[in-house]
């Protein structure tokens, strides 16, 4: 479809002005009647408080987030981490959902397993889905240590073994002792597992691989580093069976515990793709074929990503790191091209798989994947995934509430209070056909047309220069309505002439959504 709205230098009429000839003729425009555009948010960001009160949090809101279009939230890992403290990316047991008094509390940092199957239980009420963020490259806080063979490795090309084979001492037994054999009954010692960074013995940090009949790094993992095989912890080994059932097994026993919709693969582009693609298989066939998978496969440019969705046969969406990198760079760059803000992105490829964001909890402030986005620009990205029809779009957490933390990483919500009126502006507006005004380096623009159930439409203009204005197509049908700007920022009205067309204004460096002041729906946003 994209060549649909490709203009060309012809002379030739291109299909866009057909349809709007025709369109003026007949006065209509094609309509498509496509589902209530679907929206995730991210619920929850790297500094929320330690207080275990995050589950009755959610809860509080949820109706607030169904208001503004969330229809899926993607909840924190919820396993037992290392401590109470801490985010459960430093996973300790699987089975443990806030149950067991283990690593210092019987909750974890987000809530106890009561709360969050209550929160649960809103959402299903709501019709709001659930993605559980699966954190299955690793595990942490071991209970006890193992003495065995490993071989140091170069840490910037893990396939180099730098010394010879040694006698070393590891975190890496499990028991779970808080726990005992309730839901699993499976203990983990140091055959399960393929890598570590620390020998106990000499109190000396390395990266450390596992040796042993059949032991060796994964090959179906990324090429960074040789192998990126090893990530952190203890590094789980899923050529042996033993691990790879248990897991299995968890992904059954989660599914049946909670009313998920689907999971985040954390660290995807650290363990094996053969596995992930048998777990994701095994996942819809036990528990639900509907179920959807988004991996969080981080890499700055698509070329790995696209080829790491093809070995997973296209059955796992991607978060798109290329584009929030591009949103980045532009919102740094003076008189950045915005007619390339999707060039070497994953919604520019695959739009069906791409799940399009902002921020996440590794791009914010301080933490290792920092992405920063100059405060004028994020309503201009947030518009240029929520309002388009490429891509899944998530909301962040941290961009609708604010970000906590110290001084350096504090920020108040984004996009000047108005991410809830782009994510209500998706649900109501953003349908139908689209044409692209990418015509200018400095301020594009696009319309969508609406469909049968969601006739109104709207236009959208962006500027990262100076304020300007875009003639665009609206449809003949929208002839002698007044168009305001429903973020307020900009005070005009617009009216649609007798052809169809408009005269959409912009300020310098930021967005205008244009929608007719009567359409359904239009008097929600006085309210967020």
């Amino acid at each position: 479809m994209r060549a649909l709205f490709r203009c060309g230098a012809s002379r030739k009429r291109s299909k866009w002005e057909e349809i709007e000839h025709e369109a003026e003729r007949l006065d209509l425009l094609p309509t498509w009647d496509t589902p209530d555009n679907v929206l995730m948010m991210q619920a929850f960001e790297w500094h929320v408080p330690a207080d275990q009160k995050h589950w009755r949090r959610l809860d509080k809101v949820l109706p607030d987030l169904k208001d503004i279009g969330v229809d899926t939230i993607w909840l924190p890992p919820g396993c037992k981490g290392m401590s109470p403290s801490t985010n459960g990316y430093d996973i300790y047991d699987l089975y443990d959902l806030g149950e067991f008094d283990q690593k210092g509390s019987r909750a974890t940092k987000w809530g106890t397993k009561e709360e969050l199957l209550a929160l649960s239980l809103t959402a299903q009420k709501l019709g709001i889905g659930i993605y559980w963020d699966a954190v299955l490259n690793h595990k942490a806080a071991a209970d006890y240590t193992e003495k065995f063979e490993a071989v140091k490795v170069d840490p910037q090309e893990r396939n180099i073994e730098i010394s010879k084979p040694e006698r070393i001492e590891g975190w890496v037994g499990y028991d779970f002792p808080g726990r005992g054999e309730k839901y699993s009954s499976m203990k983990y010692h140091w055959y399960h597992f393929s890598g570590i960074d620390y020998n106990a013995i000499d109190n000396k940090n390395a990266i450390y691989k596992i040796a042993g009949p059949g032991k060796n790094w994964s090959q179906d993992v990324s090429k960074e580093n040789g192998n990126y095989d090893y990530l952190m912890f203890a590094n789980l080994d899923y050529s042996n069976q033993d691990v790879r059932q248990d897991v299995m097994r968890w992904g059954e026993w989660i599914g049946q515990q909670l009313p998920l919709c689907g999971m985040r693969l954390d660290a995807a582009k650290h363990y094996s793709c053969r596995f992930q693609k048998d777990f994701v298989e095994h996942m819809k066939r036990t528990v639900g074929s509907n179920w959807s998978f988004i991996a969080e496969y981080w890499k700055g440019s698509p070329g790995e990503l696209l080829d790491y969705l093809q070995r997973m046969d296209r059955q796992v969406s991607l978060f798109d790191a290329p584009l929030v990198y591009r949103f980045s760079r532009f919102s740094q760059t003076e008189g950045a091209d915005l007619r390339r803000i999707f060039d070497e992105t994953i919604v520019k490829y695959e739009p069906q798989h791409a799940v399009t964001f902002v921020a996440n909890h590794d791009t914010q402030p301080g933490q290792s994947l920092e992405a920063p986005i100059t405060a004028y620009f994020k309503p201009l990205a947030y518009a240029l995934i929520l309002l388009r029809r490429e891509g899944q779009p998530c909301i962040f957490y941290g961009d609708l509430y604010g970000i906590q933390g110290g001084a350096k990483t504090s920020s108040p919500p984004s996009c000047g209070g108005k991410l809830p009126h782009l994510a209500l502006a998706r649900k109501l507006y953003a349908y139908g056909e689209q044409r692209d005004y990418f015509d200018r380096r400095n301020c594009i623009g696009f319309v969508r047309y609406g469909n049968l159930r969601h006739s109104s439409g709207l236009a959208c203009v962006l500027s990262n220069g100076a304020a300007s204005t875009k003639r665009m197509f609206v449809g003949k049908q929208h002839a002698g309505e007044r168009w305001t700007d429903l973020l307020e920022w900009n005070k005009e009205t617009v009216v649609i002439d007798g052809q169809g067309y408009g005269i959409f204004p912009v300020l310098a460096m930021s967005v205008s959504v244009w929608v007719n002041d009567r359409a359904d729906g239009r008097d929600r946003f006085g309210h967020l």
